[in-house]
């Protein structure tokens, strides 16, 4: 895998929740980005106590007019241009989604090259967890416009309008997105009692498969967002990412599982953020990409 020098790294920058306790939303994915060498911008869109699967966590969301005139101040930065892409995640109120567009479309003048790779964290397999008007704009603002999103099954659905019910299913929905690469995480596995990620780009789709682990910790999607990010830019093709962040976070949740961990343990294993061994199968799907039109 062809991987950029250890200096000279382009800035992410992390638009996403923040925990005091715990690694998911900014505290996953800044983590991993700063470890594999990335210097990170992060902005939190709401701030909680912990995750609210562990109980009640009260929100602190900035207002409106201050989160707009923070985004705002962002884009007006002298050091736009070093920023080679914009994770967003969860937000903490509709009106969120409109700044951070803005924002995007001014690191897109800075730096034509940089990428958007939008991680619509709405929902899972019980339905929506955040209003649904905070699901609509991220959809119309962010989903829609993004060049790498990565829904799990549930949102991948919701926000396609389809039923996702295969993954022949999922690559004809993906087919009508703008996006370049669409992975969806938790997708159709082949094997019994597996699970993978599934990727959709460049006329491919890719099956990163691996056997399920029960009642895994939170976070998962926001640590496979930012790996398959980072090593995009480091150099790596979208089926390289692909196989990284899966086997990374894979690794990652067996570990913590072992040790009886309630949450993600990046701190202690980050080698399996660098190097991981996991075994991935990897599958190419080629009932999964639409037929070229005739």
């Amino acid at each position: 895998m062809t991987r950029r020098p250890t200096i000279n790294r382009p800035a992410a920058v992390v638009i996403s929740s923040h925990v005091a306790r715990g690694t998911v939303g900014n505290r996953a994915a800044v983590f991993a980005l700063e470890a594999l060498g990335f210097p990170v911008w992060a902005v939190p869109t709401v701030t909680l106590p912990w995750h609210p699967g562990h109980g009640p966590a009260p929100r602190i969301v900035p207002g409106a007019a201050e989160f707009s005139d923070f985004m705002a101040a962002l884009a007006t930065s002298p050091h736009l241009a070093e920023i080679g892409a914009v994770l967003t995640g969860y937000l903490g109120a509709a009106e969120q989604a409109e700044p951070i567009a803005e924002f995007v479309s001014a690191v897109r003048r800075a730096n034509p090259d940089a990428i958007h790779v939008c991680d619509p964290v709405i929902g899972d397999s019980g339905g929506l967890y955040v209003p649904e008007p905070v699901a609509k704009a991220i959809r119309d603002r962010l989903f829609a416009s993004a060049d790498i999103v990565t829904p799990n099954l549930f949102e991948f659905g919701w926000l396609t309008g389809t039923g996702a019910e295969s993954n022949e299913a999922i690559g004809k929905a993906a087919a009508g997105l703008g996006a370049r690469h669409v992975v969806v995480t938790s997708a159709h596995p082949l094997l019994a009692g597996g699970t993978g990620n599934l990727l959709i780009g460049d006329g491919r789709a890719t099956l990163a498969e691996h056997r399920r682990i029960d009642n895994p910790p939170n976070g998962t999607g926001d640590l496979t967002a930012a790996l398959f990010m980072a090593h995009l830019l480091n150099g790596g093709t979208p089926q390289e990412a692909l196989h990284m962040a899966t086997a990374s976070v894979f690794e990652l949740v067996a570990r913590a599982c072992k040790r009886g961990a309630d949450e993600l343990m990046p701190e202690v294993d980050q080698a399996s953020l660098r190097r991981p061994t996991a075994m991935v199968q990897m599958r190419q799907l080629s009932r999964a990409v639409p037929p070229r039109p005739a």
